[in-house]
């Protein structure tokens, strides 16, 4: 690297525009636990019936269809802190004070409110979500997006450590309401990142009707070349990772493992090796681009898949779990970042909370869809089968990144 270009370097990952990225992504994974994990350790201990906690999980519906009010957020624009500052402050305030609220109910003898207040929960975090998503996209350079997604997914995960990990540990000391005021309290640094961060400037116009918000940014999207390509790469790039990932709590268990040697290698170490991927992948993508580095994080992440396959050959072992699990997480740490970069530069800066919510949207489809036949797949292939299977997986969205010319030619420009 020349020195030029690696002061250049080094100046980006030190920039303020990427200590926004990573505390914006720490707002943005703080709340997610608070509906999920800790809300059912709370109902749990409150002696909840299964079926409540169970049909719970259903607050988190506002995650899934978020694109719904996006373009509301594309097309108004608030009094004070600008078009994304204003929405997200709002967002902020109003996910802190719903936090609270969630942790003055009472899980036993008023289930329903707790739902309601948890719908809250979701519905202001998804809105965070949309509007940091766009933020992010509008304020970042095109050649820096890899690098700021990473450590947007970095902080993202350091907020669902807190909140999973720090929210249980201080519930066996204080009440679980106590928890929920000092998360909510937690939020307090990404508020002051959002009063202190500049608002991005957009070339161009932006949807004047509600109307031109739904519209605009489908008809802009679709009239492009390779429309249905990206769309189709988006739904393929990570499917069989999403499909192995599904089972491999109980192929562990199947193999032999304790589940305290899964929480240490697989949770604990493996949460690590994710955070270290994740940044890793970033720095790739400012030395050899986004188009590179989608081809060589979709093959790593398909070969760490198939080494799945090598451990119930192998006995039990826990170097060769650790192995795996490293260089698994690792490879899927580089894969994301590199992919929630490609998508967030799929997206025209006019639309950019539309088409991103949208875009994200579609990316969990495999997810659901993919994942919900594989214990079938399991039963009638066998673990070596299914997870090679799984790796095999990989080759069509690596094929649509060749055949795509809209890819290369928006990729590949030269990095800093």
């Amino acid at each position: 690297m020349q020195p030029v270009r690696k002061i250049q370097t080094i100046k980006t990952i030190f920039s303020a525009r990427m200590l926004v990225a990573l505390m914006m992504g720490f707002s943005c994974g703080l709340p997610l636990l608070m509906t999920i994990t800790v809300l059912q350790a709370w109902m749990k201990a409150e002696g909840v019936d299964l079926t409540v906690i169970g049909l719970m999980s259903l607050v988190g519906l506002p995650y899934t269809v978020k694109f719904l009010w996006a373009p509301f957020l594309d097309r108004f624009t608030l009094p004070f802190l600008g078009r994304r500052r204003g929405w997200l402050v709002v967002a902020q305030f109003a996910l802190m004070l719903s936090i609270i609220g969630l942790g003055s109910t009472n899980p036993a003898s008023n289930p329903g409110m707790v739902a309601a207040v948890a719908f809250l929960v979701t519905f202001f975090s998804a809105s965070q979500d949309i509007v940091v998503d766009a933020y992010r996209r509008e304020d970042i350079a095109d050649v820096e997006l890899g690098f700021a997604s990473s450590l947007y997914i970095n902080g993202y995960r350091m907020g669902m450590l807190l909140a999973g990990g720090g929210g249980l540990i201080l519930a066996d000391r204080i009440s679980f309401s106590a928890v929920y005021v000092i998360m909510a309290a937690c939020l307090l640094p990404g508020i002051i990142t959002t009063l202190l961060a500049p608002e991005p400037k957009i070339n161009g116009k932006t949807p004047k009707s509600i109307k031109a918000a739904v519209i605009e940014p489908l008809v802009e999207y679709f009239s492009r070349s390779g429309a249905i390509w990206i769309l189709s790469f988006i739904l393929l790039y990570k499917i069989g990772d999403a499909m192995a990932t599904t089972m491999t709590t109980p192929f562990y268990l199947d193999i032999g493992y304790s589940n305290t040697e899964i929480g240490t290698v697989v949770k604990l170490f493996g949460f690590w090796a994710t955070i270290a991927g994740a940044l890793l992948g970033g720095l790739l993508t400012l030395r050899i681009g986004l188009y590179a580095c989608l081809w060589v994080f979709g093959i790593l992440q398909a070969i760490s898949t198939a080494c799945f396959a090598l451990l119930p050959q192998m006995g039990h072992s826990i170097p060769a779990l650790a192995g795996v699990i490293a260089f698994e997480n690792l490879s899927s740490g580089m894969g994301t970042a590199a992919f929630v970069a490609f998508m967030a530069m799929m997206t025209d800066k006019r639309f950019t909370a539309t088409q991103y919510a949208l875009l994200s949207s579609l990316m969990g489809i495999p997810r659901v869809f993919a994942s919900a036949p594989t214990g079938y797949a399991v039963k009638y292939m066998g673990w070596e089968s299914f997870f090679i299977a799984c790796a095999l997986m990989a080759i069509p969205g690596l094929l649509i990144l060749l055949k795509s010319s809209t890819f290369n030619v928006s990729l590949t420009k030269s990095q800093i």
